[in-house]
């Protein structure tokens, strides 16, 4: 979540960097590296997002049949 509020404030400082009033040498090296920050950021969390994606989760859907099974098992004896 905290790579997701990090973008959110690069892009609001992106929106207001053009009325902020700095020369424009620095308006154009700042503005370069707040995207090239905005777009490592959105390929950590695409990353991410195929990593979490990938992830089977293991249900155990049948577990409950191992107690009647023993129960049966208990009866028989």
């Amino acid at each position: 979540m905290r790579k997701v509020r990090i973008l959110l404030f690069l892009g609001l400082w992106v929106a207001i960097l053009p009325y902020l009033g700095f020369p424009y040498s620095w308006k154009d090296i700042i503005m370069t590296i707040s995207g090239v920050c905005l777009i490592v950021l959105s390929y950590l969390l695409y990353r991410e997002s195929l990593n979490n994606k990938n992830k089977e989760e293991i249900f155990e859907n049948f577990s409950e049949n191992n107690i009647f099974e023993e129960s049966k098992e208990e009866e028989i004896e």
